[in-house]
């Protein structure tokens, strides 16, 4: 019978881009969810974007936008990352919904009822400068313990050692660098140490959670009295006010879990189902897959909150290491700190999903990517063994299709679909390194078969028709089990075979019988080889990238003109402006092609302004006191080329001119020699 499994990543935070370290946990949740798919079992991807906190609400401000604003554009940003790599969610959500704010209180109701709230005052460190308490991310200092300097406000790099931030010595603001004060504020905290009977049994028992991850927490947190978990923040924050605590929010940990059931909740209001099946029933299975440095949050105070609120506890916590680049960490100035898009710019996202599948395992290992390594997997496995098999067969039955009846392969079929338990076993545990390289060997096997029976020496004699069309249908469903093995790292691998031989990959159970009697399509590319060099470049661009998100040191320049401040001073800088309000001005160089005074208009001259190509506007400009028609004929200018066009007694104005000055004076912009009218100012 089908399992119901609902599965979860954990929720980007919607203050920044998705990057290939962040990559490895949805491609991980993707393969394991595309295989569940793929094996028959009714499984459901949820996920949203994390976006409440401090941190949203600093670059709103910063920014001159509203939060809602910030957090839509990142969420846009962010799905169509993961739509590049293949990443498919049933739902992708907000914890800033409605649904997300009413699980919120229904959940609060059944922990206050449980009598787990206690109220406290706290002191915490407040940057003056920024108006705000600060979050453990924007405080660093040097550690209480071990006196290492610059670290985070929650825990030590160096030694481990956790604290608050207002434990660290010297501690200063990321914000604006300022010295913090030290003020006092209500918190709410869950007792959580109430729990811990419940949490020992649940974290040591089962295999709810891998061995390493189930010893780390008896050896760190169990074997002492749990600490309250502070699971509030006073105003300003930007987040869902406590209802009972009004000028309180919920730290942005307590609800961002909670986004898990909002999402689904989203989904089953869409296609008609209960929250209750997924989320209140023994017949679902709870699925997390999260990296091992938010441990404590999903194993600790979340299966606390769903315990206490009658929800379902996680089936399994899947955890999982870190991302290194050649043995250490991603580094900005090395170019290996990879934004999502940046490799999408070079690269084919198959290679990654492909490239994490073959270091994926179901222990919490941090994964190596080794430039050399990665190059070598996906040209020697994809390109040299499973698609090589297809590229020299599927052309020379082009006109025939398959074979009607599945020719003597020596086994070849029988002993590939037979390992068929063997790698969704792998899958499942998710040991995907497991699954490589048991299809790996399946390619192995069938290569030979290949090399031993020349189909292109075959096609060259007519007499060998019957088998030349066996060789290939062989060398086809060979091919096509290890496409349905690899369809859920390689969904578009997959999907090209379906085209390929007519017959659309859905099923797991497709492998265990080869196709016969169907045509066979043209053979189009499936996968390129890896070129070092567009590695290369990626790692470049990503260099340019991170320089330019860097702000240069000043220069110290000498000004030997010492130009007078009046101009400024008589028309100070407009408030501050974002480059995408910039780019909404188009800017283009134009020709006047005629100019005219304006009968009965004191201050303008009418111009006709040509882009180019026959393209011309026309404009209404207020200096006439300033220049003489005849001397503006021929003369490049700067315009506003998209402003609304505008209804003037005297005719319609399709645009502007720009001039410097105002007033008594106006000077007009001349662009540069070489500039041509069209061209745009960037």
């Amino acid at each position: 019978m089908p399992r119901r499994l609902l599965v979860t990543s954990a929720l980007p935070y919607a203050n920044g881009h998705i990057h290939i370290g962040h990559l490895v946990e949805y491609i991980q949740t993707d393969i394991w969810v595309r295989f569940q798919k793929l094996f028959g079992n009714d499984c459901r991807y949820m996920c949203a974007d994390d976006t409440h906190g401090t941190a949203i609400m600093i670059r709103a401000r910063q920014e001159g936008r509203s939060e809602e604003e910030v957090i839509a554009d990142m969420q846009a940003a962010h799905e169509q990352d993961f739509a590049g790599f293949g990443i498919e969610f049933d739902n992708y959500g907000s914890t800033h919904s409605e649904e997300n704010r009413a699980l919120c209180h229904e959940i609060w109701a059944a922990i206050r009822k449980a009598n787990l709230v206690k109220e406290e005052s706290v002191e915490q460190l407040f940057d003056p400068q920024a108006g705000t308490f600060l979050a453990d991310r924007f405080v660093r200092g040097t550690c209480p313990k071990c006196k290492s300097p610059d670290q985070p406000g929650d825990n030590c790099s160096v030694c481990g050692q956790h604290y608050t931030p207002i434990e660290l010595i010297d501690p200063v603001s990321t914000l604006t660098g300022a010295k913090p004060e030290v003020r006092s504020a209500l918190h709410l905290f869950i007792e959580l140490e109430k729990l811990h009977g419940f949490l020992a049994e649940w974290t040591q028992s089962g295999d709810h959670l891998q061995p390493e991850i189930a010893n780390y927490l008896q050896g760190h947190f169990l074997g002492d009295p749990l600490r309250d978990w502070d699971i509030s923040r006073p105003a300003p924050y930007f987040g869902f006010e406590i209802p009972d605590s009004p000028g309180n929010y919920w730290y942005v940990w307590f609800d961002a879990p909670i986004g898990y059931i909002a999402s689904t909740w989203q989904w089953c209001k869409r296609n008609g189902q209960k929250l209750d099946d997924w989320w209140k029933s023994p017949d679902c299975e709870v699925h997390h897959f999260i990296g091992k440095d938010i441990t404590y949050f999903h194993t600790l105070f979340w299966p606390g909150m769903l315990k206490t609120a009658g929800f379902s506890l996680p089936a399994k916590v899947h955890i999982h290491g870190f991302l290194t680049v050649d043995g250490e960490k991603m580094s900005k100035s090395k170019g290996t700190f990879v934004r999502a898009r940046t490799y999408l710019n070079h690269l084919d996202p198959s290679y990654l999903r492909y490239f994490y599948a073959t270091k994926l395992s179901s222990r919490v290992d941090d994964l190596d990517m080794a430039i050399d390594e990665f190059i070598a997997k996906v040209n020697t496995d994809l390109v040299n063994k499973v698609v090589n098999l297809a590229s020299r067969t599927a052309k020379f039955v082009e006109k025939t299709g398959l074979s009607a009846k599945y020719p003597d392969d020596g086994g070849l079929f029988v002993a590939a679909a037979a390992a068929g338990d063997e790698i969704a076993a792998a899958y499942e545990e998710c040991d995907f390194n497991k699954a490589m390289r048991l299809i790996v060997a399946l390619a192995d096997r069938a290569n030979p078969f290949v090399e031993e029976n020349k189909p292109w020496e075959l096609r060259k004699d007519p007499a060998n028709a019957e088998r030349l069309q066996n060789v290939c249908t062989i060398a086809l469903n060979l091919f096509r089990q290890l496409a349905i093995y690899l369809a859920p790292v390689l969904p578009k691998l997959a999907q090209q075979t379906g085209e390929l031989l007519n017959d659309p990959i859905t099923s797991w159970k497709q492998a265990a019988t080869p196709l016969v009697g169907t045509p066979v399509a043209k053979f189009t590319h499936m996968l390129q080889r890896v070129e070092e060099k567009d590695l290369l470049a990626m790692i470049e661009e990503s260099k340019e990238e991170a320089a330019a998100a860097t702000p240069a040191a000043p220069a110290a320049a000498v000004d030997k003109w010492n130009d007078s401040g009046d101009a400024l001073a008589a028309e100070p800088l407009a408030p501050e402006c974002t480059i995408d309000d910039f780019a909404k001005v188009d800017l283009r160089v134009a020709r006047i092609i005629s100019a005219e005074e304006v009968p009965d208009a004191r201050k303008l001259l009418k111009l006709q302004l040509s882009l180019g190509g026959g393209v011309t506007k026309q404009v209404f400009a207020g200096i006439k006191a300033f220049y003489e028609p005849e001397q503006l004929v021929g003369r490049l200018v700067v315009c506003v080329a998209n402003l609304a066009p505008r209804t003037m007694k005297f005719g319609v104005s399709e645009g502007m001119i720009a001039a410097a000055g105002g007033g008594t004076e106006a000077y007009l912009l001349t662009p540069d020699s070489g500039a041509k009218p069209g061209h745009r100012l960037h």
